[in-house]
């Protein structure tokens, strides 16, 4: 039997709000009246945590797995790339462990969609809820995201993978 060891990686992830655009973040649709520029649906909630994961098995980034020059992912949903991040650590005999974000958002208001939002990457991460933390705050009103310009994430994720 292999011995299990517990990998960790961040994540990192920043996308504009621009007009004409629906704001997914955490694989839920959230009503503003701007969404986040990007190839894909640009939830840079996921965007992070896929980083995280990546990260934490020694693999590189989002990019390298699904290139915002790839036709394949134009306006693909972000839920996507994140069952094929835990799909490529099952193949490596590893599983998530629990994983901690946090959005940096100066509006909207994200309380009301944080639970929706943590069930819906438990399953995707295939993991219990309570082994997902989603936290937000404010940039205080500071640089481009207090200016309501855009959206940042962070994730943390660790893995029990044999090595």
């Amino acid at each position: 039997m292999l011995a299990v060891m517990i990998h960790v990686g961040i994540g990192y992830d920043v996308h504009r709000l621009v007009e004409g655009r629906k704001l997914f973040l955490g694989g839920v649709e959230i009503p503003h009246s701007k969404g986040l520029e990007g190839h894909s649906d640009a939830d840079v909630l996921i965007h992070a945590l896929c980083d995280a994961l990546f990260g934490a098995m020694g693999m590189g980034d989002i990019g390298t797995f699904f290139p915002n020059t790839d036709a394949r992912w134009t306006n693909a949903s972000s839920i996507t790339f994140l069952h094929e991040a835990v799909r490529i650590l099952q193949l490596h005999s590893g599983r998530v462990v629990n994983v901690d974000t946090t959005l940096i958002a100066q509006e909207p208001k994200l309380t009301p969609h944080m639970r929706t939002m943590k069930h819906k990457l438990s399953e995707a991460l295939e993991i219990h809820p309570e082994r997902v933390a989603i936290k937000a705050t404010t940039n205080e009103g500071l640089g481009f995201i207090g200016r309501g310009e855009g959206i940042a994430a962070m994730a943390v994720a660790s893995v029990d993978l044999p090595r």
